[in-house]
């Protein structure tokens, strides 16, 4: 018996070996599990076909990225929301939820990026519903690595802009970063452009990194209806105001600034948004903000705001070169110091 006892010794040690692996693995698995079941910024996986990502923060909803839509031509974020779980954006035309909320401008859904002349192709007015030959198409092109963590989660995608016949003359990669912290909600993006062919991006006035804000904040409170009476959003005026201490649309509108602050009230609650451009992009923005709530940082529109027809902030890239351009989106109690979370954000 012992000889036998010792020739089955290496079987035996071999089978305990593929059972201590299998364990591991399941235990790593677990691991992983609870991790992800305990991060505070969540990002849900889509499913197969499935047309967007849920964002959840501190096991609440915070906002989803739309990838493709049948009315969007290009991706969006939506909605976004203060650290107290109020929506600060636009619900429409996503969703129609009040009577007193503005219906222009149906392609400013949420948070958007996208350029109105790259080689005389239109990728900001741009909805499936609209008439005009020139829309292009954002299309993505492949959904890169989803990670959530405890402060921090992310999303990485990339995309095609393609002109009306389908023939993609920029490729995109974007990375947008979610960060938990007290009292304050922080997206940061990140895109870069790559020039398929040769490409102009030209001197427009509707550009490019853009939100539509909630109605309550808006500047000019006065809703302008045809063939029916205004009406009057309730609460205070919201204040646009700058990096230069600047403030109204009428201040701010087509300047530079590091930075610009779009606040006020929402059902008694002070807060606002801000959006810092980036020291390091390949351009820096000019600000195109509307009192009746369009939010949007420009780096090629010089012409299209100072009038003068000498200056020109197009840019044309050659097949192969790039633009780079981050901005972070700060959603704020109304008495935040602005000033100095941009000291800290270019520290």
């Amino acid at each position: 018996m012992l000889p036998d006892a010792a020739a089955d010794a290496p079987r035996v040690r071999f089978v305990m070996y593929l059972h201590i692996i299998k364990m591991t693995k399941l235990l790593f698995s677990l691991a992983l599990s609870v991790a992800a079941a305990s991060a505070q910024v969540k990002i849900v996986a889509p499913g197969a076909g499935a047309s967007r990502i849920h964002i959840v923060i501190n096991r609440k909803p915070y906002a989803d990225f739309v990838m493709k839509s049948d009315e969007a031509m290009k991706p969006y974020l939506y909605p976004l929301r203060a650290a107290s779980g109020t929506i600060v954006t636009r619900y429409w035309p996503m969703e129609k939820v009040s009577a007193i909320e503005p219906v222009d401008h149906q392609h400013q859904r949420g948070v958007w990026f996208g350029p109105d002349e790259v080689n005389s192709f239109d990728f900001w007015n741009n909805e499936a519903t609209y008439t005009t030959p020139n829309r292009g198409l954002i299309k993505l092109s492949k959904l890169g690595e989803l990670k959530s963590g405890k402060k921090e989660g992310s999303i990485a995608a990339k995309f095609d802009w393609m002109d009306p016949k389908g023939v993609t003359i920029v490729e995109e990669s974007r990375v947008m970063r979610f960060h938990n912290l007290p009292g304050l909600r922080i997206v940061d993006f990140e895109i870069d452009l790559t020039a398929i062919d040769r490409v102009k991006f030209g001197d427009g006035k509707d550009c490019c990194f853009g939100i539509r804000i909630a109605p309550q904040l808006q500047e000019n409170k006065v809703i302008k209806t045809k063939g029916q009476p205004d009406a009057t959003i309730p609460g205070p005026p919201g204040v646009i105001s700058n990096s230069d201490g600047k403030k109204t649309e009428k201040e701010v509108w087509g300047k530079p600034a590091d930075w610009v602050d779009y606040s006020g009230e929402i059902n008694g609650e002070k807060l606002g948004i801000a959006i810092f451009d980036n020291p390091k992009n390949s351009r820096r923005a000019r600000w195109h903000v509307r009192s009746y709530g369009l939010f949007a940082a420009n780096p090629f529109g010089v012409s299209a705001f100072s009038g003068d027809k000498l200056q020109n902030g197009s840019v044309t890239l050659e097949p192969g070169d790039k633009l780079h351009f981050k901005y972070r989106v700060v959603i704020h109690p109304g008495s935040t110091d602005i000033a100095k979370l941009w000291a800290e954000y270019v520290k």
